[in-house]
């Protein structure tokens, strides 16, 4: 597909990552109008783009190709799936943004395979280059020794997309189980024993949330692979992702460790980057880092166009992850309400 695709983007609050995303790539997508209720927000952005603004899907004219839907669905209390499915039936591929029910997730997929169209779920995180950076080493490193743990936290708004993280790392997450540990009733985070693709796992869940403001999380993602030969970790979602070897030591035939500056070295560095220390910075972030994860949703989007895949291929994976996040909220329950005060910013000279 040489021309590039036309794109309407419905919603424009985190919509607005997807429309400057857009503008990235100007030679594979154009943007050609906003899908969204009228707010003053919408209006200006509109203007901001020069593009039509819409409130109705009935209005958007034939030749759109493909849209994107950053709206909530009905587990956030919104219409993202609706709008998907209106959309999907009027011949316009969707990139859905996370979290979709199973249920909403298997009927948009029922409507794309129907209608001949493309109906993707973009979890976004694993989109980002630290976090493809830290998925593509964890798979080396399981071909290569056995995983012996996986332990990992997160804040609930993006326990959808941890899940898929994993399945990336492990082809899938079955055999998948989940248990919550005790009462959390009061306290910060939420244990939640289990396994992932038969492999150990501990889940630390930030189970709480204030409305209308995902900022008021105290972290996104942090991911440990462990292995007999050493652990993998994704320290924040942005990185860095470092490797800490286990311990290795050499004796003389006494079993004396300390046998003279001359003696071998076996274990090398007690770890390393994969791919430098450096972070972004959360302007870097969000103009740049999530721009560019956007983007290559939506090639994967364009991928599938262009090769006329059938939408139940790789729709069965994001099923089972959409499944496995429906238990594993249900068994953390409904979040508490979070009303930190996160106070002045800090950077590490401050410590």
């Amino acid at each position: 597909m040489s021309a590039p695709l036309r794109v309407v983007v419905c919603g424009t609050r985190f919509g607005q990552i997807y429309l400057a995303a857009l503008a990235r790539a100007p030679e594979r997508y154009r943007l050609v109008g906003i899908l969204a209720r009228g707010s003053a927000r919408s209006r200006a952005l509109a203007e901001q783009y020069g593009v039509p603004l819409y409130d109705a899907v009935e209005q958007l004219p034939d030749d759109v190709d493909a849209a994107c839907v950053v709206v909530s669905s009905a587990v956030g209390g919104g219409r993202g799936a609706d709008l998907a499915r209106a959309l999907l039936e009027r011949g316009v591929h969707v990139l859905q943004e996370h979290p979709v029910h199973p249920d909403e997730l298997a009927d948009c997929l029922r409507v794309a395979r129907r209608t001949g169209t493309q109906y993707v779920v973009n979890t976004f995180y694993p989109y980002v280059e630290p976090v493809r950076r830290f998925t593509s080493a964890a798979r080396a490193l399981i071909r290569q020794r056995r995983p012996v743990f996986v332990d990992a936290l997160c804040a609930v708004q993006v326990s959808f997309d941890l899940l898929d993280i994993l399945a990336d790392i492990f082809d899938g997450l079955r055999p998948w189980s989940v248990t919550p540990v005790g009462d959390s009733r009061g306290r910060p985070l939420t244990a939640v024993h289990g396994t992932v693709a038969g492999v150990p796992l501990t889940l630390r869940v930030e189970n709480r949330m204030k409305e209308g403001d995902d900022s008021s999380s105290l972290l996104l993602h942090r991911i440990t692979v462990g292995t007999d030969a050493g652990n993998l970790m994704l320290a924040n979602t942005h990185g860095p992702v470092i490797w800490s070897p286990v311990l290795r030591t050499t004796s003389d035939p006494l079993g004396l460790w300390f046998t003279g500056a001359d003696a071998p070295d076996v274990g090398g560095p007690t770890g390393a980057y994969v791919g430098g220390p450096d972070t972004p910075t959360w302007s870097t972030v969000v103009r740049d880092v999530w721009g560019d994860g956007v983007v290559s949703a939506l090639d994967d989007l364009r991928d599938r166009i262009t090769a006329k895949t059938d939408p139940l291929r790789g729709g069965q994976r994001m099923l089972t992850v959409a499944r496995a996040w429906k238990e594993l909220t249900e068994g953390l329950g409904y979040p508490e309400t979070s009303t930190p005060d996160p106070g002045e910013p800090l950077t590490v000279a401050d410590l």
